[in-house]
């Protein structure tokens, strides 16, 4: 059966879409909430940080109680308070009030995505990891394309619709997973959770340099992206004059340059040596984001160069991204799910940084967001230089 159709594979994905989807799904609202809610876009701007803050803090517990009551006990409580949120911030009518659901959202809604991480890993090896991995980041990447366009459309009724929406997909994920991913730790193997026993465990992730030189480099080269999501409405609509239900022209192709690089990684697992695929997602993302650099600062905003650079960075970031994950993952076979935890963190750490300080700094014109997206890059390709995995 191909890994398209696998149900398992498919229910993986969606726990992983998630965040996206709570993320992107809004953005082509800011201008309409601000002005129904009387507060400024900024305002709107940080409860994505309000979102983001208490998602990337909870990423540290997710895995832990997954390894101590089990990967589906986990998601299904986190799905459920992300659920009820998700009905809260249909009702808010203040801002404060929508900063609210949106943190309550965030600390359920990583469940799901610490939980798919770690299964791939306990129901995969080998080769066949790294294509599953691979096939669960061409799924995932559909999220950022069709979520501003799905938010877009629910425009049409009421910005209320997105949130909705947001409700039936986290009940939609948690009876998937429910019901079709078997639980992948036994009862045996669970590790008793435990405040001290997870910061014993957390402190072996840390003085483990390879991991945590992954996790950096990986890190870096998601949050290099993200600059462009996050400040995706000035971004389109600002500089480069496209309209609210516009947003389909930035992440349909960036998207699709992650899944041309997820399916480059996923034809070569098994084929060709994983170090000379990483090294080419790196070798490849550099001239991209140079050349981006260039071109803004010395031309004129183009929409089809603008995007373009970030498409093409992203063929060779979602090249890189599988392997740099298994690789990671395998550092704690014994706690597969407190690394997938610690590997989450790093990145929305980094995400999360981006979007309260970087973006609001970058976002004056394009050459201040490219940057940004080759400063990030530079540190990615840094740290994963210091790596085994890099060397041959």
């Amino acid at each position: 059966m191909s890994l398209f159709l696998n149900p398992k594979v498919i229910t993986l994905a969606a726990l992983s879409s998630l965040a996206p989807f709570a993320i992107d799904t809004y953005l082509p609202a800011f201008h309409i909430i601000s002005k129904d809610l009387l507060t400024s876009p900024q305002g709107i701007q940080q409860s994505l940080t309000f979102y983001l803050l208490p998602y990337t803090v909870m990423l540290l517990f997710h895995g832990p109680i997954s390894d101590s009551i089990g990967r589906i006990k986990t998601l299904q409580w986190g799905l459920v308070l992300f659920f009820l949120a998700s009905l809260g911030c249909i009702f808010s009518t203040t801002i404060e009030s929508l900063w609210f659901f949106r943190a309550l959202q965030g600390i359920g809604g990583g469940a799901g995505s610490v939980v798919a991480r770690a299964m791939v890993r306990d129901l995969y090896h080998g080769a066949e990891a790294q294509r599953v991995m691979a096939t669960v980041q061409i799924l995932f990447g559909i999220a950022p394309a069709i979520a501003p366009m799905i938010g877009g459309l629910l425009l049409g009724i009421h910005w209320q619709a997105i949130f909705v929406f947001l409700a039936a997909y986290s009940a939609i994920a948690m009876v998937m997973g429910s019901t079709i991913l078997p639980e992948t730790i036994k009862q045996k193997m669970r590790v008793p959770f435990s405040i001290g026993g997870s910061i014993k465990r957390y402190k072996s992730l840390i003085l483990n340099k390879e991991f945590i030189l992954l996790v950096i480099s990986v890190s870096s080269n998601f949050a290099a992206f993200f600059i462009y999501v996050l400040a995706s409405p000035i971004f389109l609509i600002d500089h480069l004059g496209f309209t609210s239900q516009q947003f389909g022209y930035l992440f349909i192709p960036t998207v699709t340059g992650m899944m041309l690089g997820s399916l480059i990684v996923k034809k070569a697992a098994g084929n060709i040596d994983s170090k000379l695929v990483l090294k080419f997602g790196y070798y490849w993302m550099f001239i991209i984001s140079l050349c981006n650099l260039i071109f803004c600062f010395f031309m004129t905003n183009d929409a089809l160069y603008n995007i373009g650079f970030i498409a093409l960075y992203n063929i060779g970031m979602a090249s890189a991204m599988p392997i740099i994950s298994i690789a990671s993952l395998d550092c704690f076979p014994k706690i597969r799910g407190t690394a997938a935890s610690g590997q989450a963190f790093m990145q929305m750490l980094f995400s999360t940084v981006v979007a309260g300080l970087l973006v609001p700094i970058l976002w004056f014109s394009t050459f201040g967001l490219s940057v940004g997206l080759f400063f990030l890059l530079c540190i990615g390709l840094f740290t994963i230089s210091k790596t085994k995995l890099w060397k041959i």
